[in-house]
């Protein structure tokens, strides 16, 4: 996205869910979202990381926490980047919230965070380990395909 009007934004209920600035984020709690929320997608990059590499790399960072019923849904990392744009560096749902709609309403509160950033541009990537809700939501709130790239990893 290149303007703060692209977004097409989708809500939940009021009352339902409320997201909150994990600030600071503790270490360990950073680890639980980042390794619960990225296990079925094969998200494996942080997992090695001592306390203090996940502290040096949140000193940069927003990390943004979905509660629902108290209980954490899932979460969004806000990073800017020193071109002057924010990248939704990480984004997802716990799986048991994952198919209630709440993907959009995070999806939405990640953009206008963003945005609130003044960014020249918001990013993201995705790929196909995503959830296979990932890509309609990122185009349905207004994303549109930069630039695409193959490549392959080891999954096991």
């Amino acid at each position: 996205m290149t303007s703060r009007d692209q977004l097409l934004p989708a809500r939940t209920p009021e009352g339902r869910v409320r997201i909150e600035c994990a600030l600071p984020c503790p270490a360990h709690f950073y680890r639980y979202l980042y390794g619960e929320v990225g296990r079925a997608h094969h998200w494996t990059d942080r997992l090695s990381w001592s306390d203090e590499a996940i502290r040096d790399h949140l000193a940069r960072a927003f990390v943004f926490v979905m509660y629902a019923g108290g209980a954490p849904a899932g979460y969004f990392e806000l990073q800017p980047h020193d071109d002057g744009s924010v990248e939704i560096a990480y984004f997802g749902l716990l799986p048991e919230f994952k198919g209630r709609g709440l993907g959009k309403h995070l999806l939405t509160v990640a953009v206008e965070e963003a945005w609130d950033r003044r960014p020249a541009r918001v990013w993201l990537h995705t790929c196909t380990l995503d959830d296979p809700a990932a890509m309609p939501n990122y185009r349905k709130r207004g994303f549109r395909p930069f630039k695409q790239e193959t490549y392959w990893i080891e999954t096991e």
